[in-house]
């Protein structure tokens, strides 16, 4: 009795998984029956936008940007149908000439989702949209770095740096037109560092707002910013004054005046700490009469920056309290004469001016003045005028002040 009773329970729970198992099938079957499932609002893609590009042109408006699809699936496949993975797109590259046109909008099943059995009813595949094609213009703006917050206290920062330093902003007319402004937002609050990276471009109006119309584009998204971060330190600018026609920095004679005499530059730290001054170059006394003014370069380690922005100084040299003498040299000689040339002298005399303090020119006379002509570089034939080096054979409290050339005759 109790085995018959044990296989009649085996029995109700197979009935039972099988009774189950037929309804769910059947209730999965139900409901995974196809029916049209529309989605709203589809963003309107253009496709070919680079073939109209090219003729001139393009599109300036469509008459919806956004569409209704409708798609007939099963339940299973509609679940798996939204406004992000279908696309809905309108093909422009026919058109040639600007102008409103009436273009038929095309839906595209995803190719990432199961779509079997899904398809667009006949009503779907005629729907159009109207397009404004205009003429295309295009400008080319200079990109700014604009700084959204503050660095540090104690902290400065140079002047930004992008990369490229212009774009073009491409659309119609009316839209580039609008446009005032290419900005690269650089957004940080008490920096303390040196920034390096890509940041958006953004356009912007007259106003200073933000202009997201779709008919204006640039030709990059994004710019390399670079902008440095660091110290604040104010340096002497100095010039290296090289002893020259009895004239130097030691013996009283020479005075130097720097406009700018300072300039702030930015660095870590580290670098300012060592930093004492910034020398422009060297100046040869030799070439300094009376009173000459320089233009001299402000040049930094790559790893400062100029806070002031300066790139030049104007250095005023002025030599003093020295006399000259003219000396009419006949010492004259040249070297270096290259094979097959020869060199006959033309300039048998020249006035030389020598320059220190009275006691000591007046124990000069010519036969201590000499002039050498280097040829090396001389070719071809003819009379030519070549730089000459002058020599003086004395103390150092005098010099030969100025340049000096010769005429040569060079035969073959």
């Amino acid at each position: 009795m109790m085995e018959r009773l044990k296989e009649s329970r085996w029995l109700y729970i197979l009935v039972s998984v099988l009774i189950a198992v037929a309804f769910w099938l059947y209730i999965r079957n139900v409901q995974n029956t196809a029916s049209d499932y529309t989605i709203y609002n589809v963003p309107v893609q253009i496709t070919n936008s680079r073939v109209l590009n090219e003729r001139g042109l393009t599109v300036a408006s469509l008459s919806q940007d956004t569409v209704n699809v409708t798609v007939n699936a099963p339940w299973s496949v509609q679940r798996n149908l939204n406004r992000n993975n279908i696309v809905a797109t309108v093909d422009v590259s026919t058109i040639t000439e600007a102008g409103s046109y009436e273009l038929a909008c095309t839906p595209r099943l995803p190719t990432n989702v199961d779509t079997t059995d899904a398809y667009f009813p006949a009503n779907q595949e005629t729907q159009t949209i109207t397009v404004t094609v205009d003429t295309l213009t295009t400008e080319t703006m200079n990109v700014e770095v604009r700084l959204e917050g503050n660095v540090a206290d104690g902290y400065q920062a140079g002047t930004p740096v992008a990369d490229p330093e212009t774009v073009t902003v491409s659309g119609t007319p009316d839209a580039v037109a609008r446009v005032r402004r290419v900005v690269a937002v650089l957004q940080a609050e008490n920096l303390d560092q040196s920034f390096a990276g890509s940041l958006p471009l953004v356009m912007l109006d007259a106003d200073g707002n933000e202009i997201t119309d779709t008919n204006v584009t640039l030709s990059q998204d994004t710019a390399y910013v670079t902008m440095t971060v660091g110290v604040v330190k104010e340096v002497d600018l100095t010039v290296n004054l090289i002893p020259g026609g009895g004239a130097s920095a030691d013996n009283g004679t020479v005075t130097v005046d720097i406009q700018p005499s300072t300039i702030t530059v930015v660095g870590t730290q580290e670098e300012l700490s060592a930093l004492t001054e910034i020398s422009l170059g060297s100046i040869d006394l030799s070439q300094v009469i009376g009173t000459s003014t320089i233009t001299m370069p402000i040049e930094l380690s790559p790893t400062l920056e100029n806070a002031d922005g300066v790139t030049e100084a104007q250095v005023t040299v002025t030599v003093s309290g020295l006399e000259t003498r003219s000396f009419d040299v006949t010492n004259i000689s040249v070297i270096n004469v290259p094979d097959p040339y020869g060199a006959d002298l033309v300039t048998t005399t020249r006035t030389v001016v020598v320059r220190g303090s009275a006691s000591v020119l007046d124990q000069i006379d010519a036969s201590q003045l000499r002039i050498v002509a280097d040829l090396s570089d001389v070719a071809g034939t003819g009379i030519r005028s070549v730089p000459a080096q002058v020599y003086l054979d004395a103390s150092d409290e005098v010099g030969v002040i100025g340049t000096y050339t010769i005429s040569v005759n060079i035969t073959q």
